[in-house]
């Protein structure tokens, strides 16, 4: 049976959990219908929790599932109601009016919120021919549409440009500029993730977004991906996860928790999840935390319950410490 149309965790993912160390995140949700939610109320969370699509890419790519399972995938089995879409996973969808009407009807019918749509292959926003440019400002107006159709509250974009730091901030900066100008009328912020590049070395898209000048124009920090920033000189350099975190969190309208790998604790190997969600909150970020499992040591599914069952605790953690208010 395929995991995420299970009522249970399987077999295979329960030992693939406990091969990865991970005993007590195995015995906690053998047996469960869906993750264990907590019974505090959405106003007394320090955070909330969704899942980005992409953590269901093996799957959705190998067609096992497909894009409109995702909102039933993430309330049933998981007991996640906040949904974070790739456009690839749809991508001639966009404008297919009935398509949409029926996504909308699977996230109303589930109780689960459409937060963002992570948008991919529509052109460089930052593209030094002023034409191109253009366009891929334009191609992303129909995800726009969607988004706002759907009940999102931003579209994620890329920062791509060519030539040098300044010329590249200058462009990118026009690009989402204009993009923004179009989000307004929809309601719609426009959003960056470190994706690789400069758009993975803070400094420079802290920079690039201020320049930008809009206030829909904003960031959606991932604490895995700045391993691939350039520098300056188009050096590859990677970036200290837990500064680009800081210094992007005065502009985020989203937060990626990137996983990969977990230790016999439960713990991420690559990310200090504790260390990482004080960064969040300290900035006064009280929003959506989207799971990013793109681990292949355990399963997508096995993967996606590791992380869950690592934010939960640490929420419980944090919220205990008093350091922190809802």
């Amino acid at each position: 049976m395929n995991n995420h149309t299970s009522s249970q965790i399987s077999r295979r993912d329960a030992l693939l959990l406990a091969a990865a160390g991970l005993g007590a995140a195995a015995a906690s949700l053998t047996g469960c219908s869906s993750m264990s939610k907590s019974t505090a109320s959405k106003s007394d969370r320090l955070f909330t929790i969704s899942l980005a699509e992409w953590s269901l890419h093996r799957a959705l790519y190998a067609k096992e599932i497909t894009n409109l399972d995702f909102p039933r995938i993430a309330k049933q089995t998981y007991g996640i109601d906040g949904v974070e879409y790739v456009n690839a996973f749809w991508k001639d969808k966009a404008k297919d009016q009935d398509y949409l009407k029926e996504l909308k009807s699977r996230c109303d019918g589930e109780g689960v919120k459409s937060v963002l749509i992570m948008c991919d292959g529509e052109g460089a926003l930052g593209d030094p021919d002023p034409a191109k440019r253009t366009l891929a400002v334009e191609n992303h107006y129909k995800w726009v549409d969607a988004a706002k159709y759907l009940g999102c509250h931003s579209i994620r974009v890329n920062a791509q440009s060519s030539g040098k730091w300044d010329e590249q901030m200058k462009l990118a900066a026009d690009g989402l500029h204009q993009l923004c100008l179009y989000g307004d009328k929809a309601g719609l912020n426009v959003i960056v993730e470190n994706h690789g590049g400069l758009s993975s070395n803070a400094e420079w898209m802290t920079a690039t977004i201020r320049a930008a000048n809009h206030p829909r124009a904003g960031l959606l920090p991932d604490f895995g991906n700045y391993e691939n920033a350039t520098d300056e000189n188009g050096k590859k350099v990677p970036f200290d996860r837990y500064r680009g975190v800081e210094l992007s969190m005065p502009f985020a309208k989203g937060v990626s928790a990137k996983s990969h790998d977990f230790d016999a604790q439960g713990a991420e190997t690559h990310t200090d999840y504790s260390r990482m969600l004080k960064i969040v909150l300290k900035a006064g970020y009280r929003g959506r935390v989207g799971i990013e499992y793109e681990g292949d040591k355990i399963s997508e599914d096995a993967g996606i319950r590791a992380t869950y069952a690592l934010l939960q605790r640490m929420h419980t953690e944090l919220l205990a410490s008093g350091a922190f208010k809802p």
